[in-house]
């Protein structure tokens, strides 16, 4: 891979190469990227999804919003740093094409504004409720009527693949979705494969895959344009990451860590004690005592601690990015940055706790539980519906459903696979509070 490739500015539907050089610094393609994302209605729905407390009743507690707000930030500072020791590795990048440290920033943090932007309500959760639906409930039934690989698509249902979907899925008048810059979409590429084989190797791009089979040849054109290498066969398409994959999802391994936690302490759920201890841990080196000691409230003393711990990793994470730069060109590095991380024993201490006290308290756990059949009932009478309008088939009962659900889910000219996808995508578009609102309302609970 080569840099000057791998930061293209080309969108879909281009007949030319868009050039560097020849872009208006007041507004480069890639902050033009950032603000069709911060704009889109999925990106907004985002406002009411769960990032760690489900329908939450406080207001400090993060969102999927206010999360990827923050991975953003620390993205750009990632891709800022980083950018500039490429630039000065690489001098002919600005001399010959005009880059500038800071158009790596505004990719990174473009990529990691959209990073969750396909994820369900109610958590990782709404992904595998949407999975078993078809696994082991009335999905099952479609199991033998799709393709493997179209089936093993919806009972993985991936949120990083429902966002390349969300982020470049054509629609009537409406051509490449957001129409983003290749450069955003490499980055936010994660898992740069299709669902099968399911994970075929430790490598970490196969750890879950990135795009449904609808949109395999948009990925695919994506992928070439920039040059990733491919790691496909005569059985499935793959390809090795884009570089700046690596800053994005370093940025959300930082930010789920240190601000989760600090949720689950803001919370009650972990002790201050537990904070001191852990967090201490990771900024020993920085700390000012005396600051630190002269803060009376505990909301301020966790605020410092999370600054300095967020710095700490961001200053960690590009080390090793930059020291690695050479495998990661070539497609050999095979974890993710913070595997490498001199801080990942404090890292692995802080999760663990987060999930014995955050993610499986009894809060949690419960919520989940009904996000589960929230979900099932919702894909059970949309899938009905629309298959019975396929099928020529509709009750009154299916119409009357039918006219509840937007118009760009209700096409049934089209294969089955992409009618239950589509209902799929749909549910994943619901907010929490919305999916909770529609389960009451088919279910006669709520007039």
């Amino acid at each position: 891979m080569n840099w000057e490739q791998l930061l293209s500015l080309r969108r879909q539907g281009d007949k030319n190469k868009r050039l560097r050089n020849e872009q208006d610094d007041t507004r480069l393609g890639f902050d033009v990227d950032y603000d069709r994302i911060i704009f889109s209605s999925a990106f907004r729905s985002l406002q009411d999804k769960t990032q760690v407390i489900p329908l939450s009743k406080t207001d400090f507690v993060h969102t999927r919003l206010t999360h990827s707000l923050e991975v953003s930030v620390v993205g750009r500072s990632l891709g800022r740093i980083a950018g500039k020791k490429i630039i000065e590795k690489y001098p002919y990048l600005k001399e010959v094409y005009g880059y500038a440290f800071n158009d790596i920033g505004a990719i990174v943090a473009a990529a990691a504004l959209a990073h969750d932007i396909g994820n369900p309500p109610f958590g990782h959760s709404g992904e595998k409720a949407i999975g078993e639906y078809f696994k082991t409930g009335n999905g099952l039934r479609f199991k033998n009527v799709i393709t493997e690989v179209e089936y093993q698509d919806i009972i993985d249902f991936e949120g990083n693949a429902n966002g390349f979907r969300l982020l470049t899925q054509d629609r009537a008048g409406v051509s490449g979705g957001l129409r983003l810059s290749y450069a955003t979409l490499g980055a936010f590429m994660k898992y740069p494969k299709e669902s099968l084989p399911k994970k075929p190797t430790k490598h970490i791009c196969d750890k879950k895959f990135g795009f449904f089979q609808s949109e395999k040849q948009n990925f695919k054109e994506v992928a070439e344009d920039l040059g990733l290498p491919s790691r496909s066969n005569n059985e499935s398409i793959s390809y090795g990451r884009h570089p700046l994959t690596f800053l994005v999802e370093a940025a959300d391994d930082i930010c789920y860590t240190i601000i989760d936690f600090e949720d689950g302490i803001n919370l009650g759920l972990i002790s201050e004690d537990y904070a001191l201890e852990y967090l201490i841990k990771l900024v020993k080196g920085t700390i000012n005592t005396k600051k630190y000691n002269s803060l009376v409230f505990m909301e301020d003393r966790l605020s410092y601690l999370r600054a300095l711990a967020i710095n700490t990793l961001i200053q960690d994470a590009v080390s090793i990015f930059i020291e690695n730069e050479e495998s990661i060109l070539n497609g050999t590095f095979e974890v993710s940055l913070m595997d490498k991380s001199a801080y990942k024993a404090q890292i692995e201490d802080i999760i663990s706790l987060s999930v014995q006290k955050i993610y499986q308290s009894q809060e949690v756990v419960e919520k989940e539980i009904a996000g589960y059949s929230i979900i099932s009932d919702i894909l059970d009478v949309y899938i009905g519906a629309l298959m019975g309008k396929k099928n020529d088939n509709t009750s009154n009962y299916h119409k009357l459903i039918l006219r509840t659900l937007p118009g760009v889910y209700q096409q049934t000219n089209t294969s089955i696979y992409e009618i239950l996808l589509n209902t799929c995508c749909y549910v994943a578009s619901l907010s929490d509070s919305a999916a909770v609102h529609i389960h009451n309302k088919i279910k006669g609970r709520q007039l």
